[in-house]
């Protein structure tokens, strides 16, 4: 799973709307005292992907990468063994700095070994979809990551590999056919 981060998993450009030193008051929450934090549904998200050991990955092309990681550092979120954890200890791999996309993926291969296939991104720039060029599937943010994005990209994903997933209620059904046959 690899996510950007401007307007992906937070609301703003770092390298515009945020002016250093970063604070955050006390022990809060996924709060910043310069107005950053996650959209309200991807600390969940984050700790659901690691409970599952998901490698989670960051692309992002933004020119602050030193803040930008500072931001991840002292942003808190619940871990999932209910202790409040830094944001970064969520991400095993980042690729912090300007440049395209496909040189970001392509350090991201190069490191976890994980094929192109098998990855999924979350981005809100159009320009971005380049990245399905190397077989990465790409899921387009329009409001901020959520669970609605995010169920919709791993369904896209799961399509695209030919997974297909049995609800409970199909399955009832199924056994009920079979009972009547």
């Amino acid at each position: 799973m690899v996510f950007d981060l401007d307007y992906t998993l937070w609301d703003l450009w770092i390298d515009t709307h945020i002016s250093p030193p970063l604070k955050r008051h006390a022990d809060d929450i996924n709060h910043l005292t310069d107005s950053l934090d996650f959209y309200p549904e991807v600390p969940g998200i984050l700790k659901e992907l690691k409970e599952r050991r998901i490698h989670i990955a960051i692309a992002s092309r933004t020119g602050e990468g030193d803040l930008a990681r500072e931001a991840l550092s002292l942003l808190l979120v619940p871990d999932i063994d209910g202790k409040i954890v830094r944001s970064s200890s969520y991400f095993q791999t980042m690729e912090i700095y300007p440049s395209s996309k496909l040189k970001h993926f392509k350090a991201i291969h190069k490191k976890t070994g994980i094929p192109y296939e098998e990855m999924l991104f979350f981005d809100d720039e159009h320009r971005n979809f380049e990245v399905e060029s190397l077989g990465v599937t790409m899921q387009f943010i329009t409001d901020g990551t959520g669970r609605k994005a995010f169920n919709e990209g791993l369904a896209l994903w799961r399509k695209r590999r030919g997974i297909k997933i049995v609800s409970k209620d199909s399955l009832a059904e199924s056994r009920q056919e079979h009972h009547h046959d």
